[in-house]
């Protein structure tokens, strides 16, 4: 016993002083969230940044001596490896799969082709007008050009902004965050190394960059793709919400940590840790959320990520703020007045032009709209990948020189991510109001009102009669619960059915958003029936062909379900009437005499 107190007492010495300097964050921001709950329509996130500058301010001014008031190192391994995953995972497992299949082409040419031309024109107008070698320059705009839509994205939702601006944005931000990273090693490795631009347009350097970057970005594709599939086979035969929602973290966690760390001590390098999480959670926020989890599941895990999410970036963006190098922003402010307009001038060069030449090649998806285009570039907000990278930086290179750059480099992107999360984040909503973007409508709402409420219904009815069938209520409060719980979802079914006879828009949304998951289910089972050996794989596949014609057509719009007359004429019917099997005839003959002819009764 003698000896554990004094281990007891060396343990609680360590963590005190961390739980001391975290309290005051959260105190903080239980303040912000006071503030914006009486304020309204002020995006969360930015509030708390503000709130974190004014501490770093404060403390600069006052206690001068003094290194910060909160007492918290913001270090590349810590967002990276801690805070990043369960951003990206949340952010991907509620994006709608199908939503960014739509519009995959703009995105990825957005995400992946607009940010590397970016990164080239910001680091060639950056060498003339900062003064830094080319190389640097590059490696600046690979630091800053990723975007983050967490604060723009809340303010979206908050204003009701258009679905398919949202998946834009939420989808680029996604796809560019892993490439930047990408782009960021490859130009931080030649400058360890003292390299210069003229190494690497060298074509065998150059053909083995591009090759790396393809690697690191399709490895990490796969390992999310290996470990998101690994994780969902265990829980489609798992109904346990709690277990569920570990294996859930252990995903995110896990993703990144395999593809950066993991496979890098088996294959010599690494892969793309974000990458690797998006997809994961991808994967299991759409195929696992819709097969391999109960309802109870689904809205356990997916509470438990945006209280994991929400936590995250209340940490990160104060701690951002407060971290602030207000020092060094202030002797090098004319660097950050120069690059904050040539950062917006380097991402419109890309958005005009790629979003004319998506519409011009997508004609099957609506144009991205000038207005769209607009609210594109100036909210592409830089938040935390832009500060975890820099933040890597090293002080010494491999040389053992110091880097000449590195407090350049690490105001500028503290001061345009600032600018960016503040004025443009800020800006934003009189930006949507004033383009006329914001076209949620009160009919809308109403109708995700009476839905929500519908479906909350159906579920507080399972429950009944799974407590009425466990004999945990008894058989009068069963029957009270479903009886009044009846006639609302009735009253409920009524109000649904009146607004969508006035509102024919809402019905046809709602039409094409069940048919869609209705041939889904249609799909999967056929894949059953296939592997299952009920189906032959020549059917199968004709079947299933018909079921992807199908689908095709709900995601361009076009229902194959009608009420008066057959949508779609499925194949089967063509093939049952050449083994000369009348399909239909029999039924319709039936309601021509049911109209035509007299009842038999009439004859006598």
């Amino acid at each position: 016993m003698g000896t554990l107190l004094p281990l007891a007492a060396e343990a609680t010495s360590g963590i005190a002083p961390v739980l001391v300097d975290l309290l005051p964050i959260f105190v903080v921001a239980a303040g912000v969230g006071i503030f914006v709950a009486k304020v309204g329509r002020f995006p969360y996130t930015i509030a708390l940044l503000l709130a974190g500058l004014a501490i770093s301010v404060i403390g600069f001014l006052l206690f001068p001596e003094a290194d910060r008031l909160v007492d918290i190192e913001l270090t590349h391994d810590l967002i990276f490896l801690v805070l990043l995953p369960p951003l990206l995972f949340e952010g991907a497992a509620t994006t709608d799969l199908e939503r960014l299949r739509r519009n995959l082409g703009p995105v990825l040419a957005l995400a992946v082709v607009g940010l590397i031309v970016a990164v080239v024109l910001l680091g060639l107008a950056g060498q003339a007008v900062f003064g830094f070698p080319l190389l640097v320059a590059l490696l600046f705009a690979s630091m800053i050009l990723p975007t983050d839509p967490v604060s723009v994205l809340a303010l979206f939702e908050e204003l009701g902004a258009p679905e398919r601006l949202s998946v834009l944005v939420e989808g680029e931000s996604l796809i560019n965050d892993g490439v930047g990273v990408v782009l960021f090693l490859t130009f931080l490795g030649l400058v360890e190394q003292g390299r210069t631009v003229e190494f690497l347009l060298e074509p065998s350097e150059l053909a083995r960059t591009a090759m790396e970057i393809t690697v690191v970005s399709v490895g990490g594709l796969v390992v999310g793709l290996v470990l998101g599939y690994i994780v969902y086979s265990v829980m489609v035969n798992l109904d346990d919400h709690m277990t569920e929602i570990v294996l859930t973290f252990i995903l995110a966690y896990g993703s990144f940590l395999v593809a950066e760390h993991v496979l890098a001590r088996v294959i010599g390098f690494h892969l793309s840790g974000v990458i690797a999480t998006v997809v994961a959670g991808l994967f299991i926020g759409n195929r696992g959320a819709e097969y391999a989890m109960s309802p109870q599941t689904k809205i356990s895990i997916f509470n438990s990520l945006e209280t994991a999410a929400f936590l995250v970036n209340t940490f990160i963006f104060i701690t951002i703020g407060a971290t602030t190098p207000i020092d060094q922003l202030a002797a090098h402010g004319q660097l950050i007045l120069l690059a904050i307009p040539l950062v917006l001038l380097a991402r419109a060069a890309v958005v005009y032009p790629i979003s004319a030449i998506a519409n011009r090649l997508d004609t099957d998806s609506p144009d991205i709209s000038r207005s769209y285009r607009h609210i594109l570039v100036w909210g592409g907000l830089h938040g935390s990948i832009p500060i975890a990278l820099v933040l890597g930086l090293p002080r010494v290179l491999a040389s053992g020189e110091p880097f000449a750059f590195y407090d350049e480099l690490r105001a500028m992107v503290f001061g345009v991510a600032a600018f960016s999360l503040v004025v443009q984040g800020l800006t934003m909503g009189r930006l949507l109001d004033r383009l006329g973007v914001a076209t949620r409508s009160e009919s809308e709402e109403l109708y995700e009102l009476l839905l929500g409420r519908a479906r909350a219904v159906d579920a507080a009815v399972e429950a009944a009669d799974r407590l009425h069938a466990a004999g945990e209520i008894p058989e009068t409060v069963h029957d009270d619960f479903t009886s009044e719980y009846g006639r609302e979802k009735a009253d409920l079914n009524d109000t649904l059915s009146r607004l969508m006879s006035e509102h024919p828009e809402l019905r046809r949304e709602s039409l094409l958003a069940g048919e869609r998951r209705v041939l889904q289910e249609e799909k999967s089972a056929l894949m059953d029936a296939i592997r299952n050996g009920v189906v032959g794989d020549d059917p199968g596949e004709r079947l299933l062909e018909e079921v992807d014609i199908k689908l095709d057509r709900v995601r361009s719009g076009e229902t194959t379900v009608e009420r008066r007359e057959e949508g779609y004429e499925e194949f089967w019917r063509q093939r049952a009437r050449e083994f000369g099997l009348d399909v239909g005839v029999q039924e319709d003959q039936e309601e021509v005499e049911g109209t035509s002819e007299p009842a038999h009764g009439d004859d006598g």
